[in-house]
């Protein structure tokens, strides 16, 4: 019995399924060449983030859009400086919860974040990107009194940064790496063993 000859083209993808493989591989392998490229990143994603602010400035509109952009990249901002680890309070520790090693006999643990730098800044590229394709739909124009939402936006920012810090100070961690301390091993004497 012979292979009917449907079966042989159904098995193959079709051309939009090939064509979208093709390109979502592509994407991803300029993403994936973009990471070591850290401060070229954002300084793009500034970029585009001004010239959002500036489309919005000069249409004079689209302010809920831009409000609800505030408040996403301000939740950004904030898992990227949460550690991924809740300090656990241990119940017969006297003081507030685990702190950084101070002596040498014990367990040193890196500050590993919630949100890594390169989904942030992935995240937050996305999100001015769709906030600048909503706003070429009158739809997503809502009227309001926009300086009560620039109010509520520092009012929010201000209360959550607050509760940030005083979480930063209770744990006692910083989530970057200026500023700490760095130790040096053991000295090289130039004595080679043979």
């Amino acid at each position: 019995m012979e292979p009917d000859p449907s079966d042989v083209v159904s098995s193959q993808p079709g051309f939009l399924s090939r064509f979208f493989t093709g390109m979502s591989q592509r994407y991803q392998t300029y993403l994936d060449r973009s990471v070591p490229h850290s401060p070229a990143r954002w300084v793009a994603t500034l970029l585009l983030e001004f010239c959002y602010l500036g489309r919005v400035f000069f249409l004079q509109g689209w302010y809920i859009v831009t409000y609800a952009l505030g408040i996403y990249q301000l939740n950004l901002f904030i898992a990227f400086l949460t550690p991924k680890m809740e300090p656990v309070i241990t119940e017969d520790s006297e003081d507030d919860g685990p702190t950084l090693p101070t002596k040498a006999n014990e367990e040193f643990r890196p500050f590993i974040r919630r949100l890594p730098e390169f989904k942030f800044w992935y995240s937050a590229t996305k999100s001015i990107v769709i906030a600048s394709f909503c706003t070429f739909f009158d739809i997503f124009n809502v009227p309001v009194f926009w300086p009560i939402l620039v109010m509520y936006f520092f009012i929010l920012f201000f209360l959550t940064m607050r509760r940030q810090i005083e979480h930063m100070i209770k744990y006692r961690y910083l989530p970057w790496s200026r500023g700490k301390t760095k130790y040096k091993g053991k000295e090289d004497t130039g004595d080679v063993i043979q």
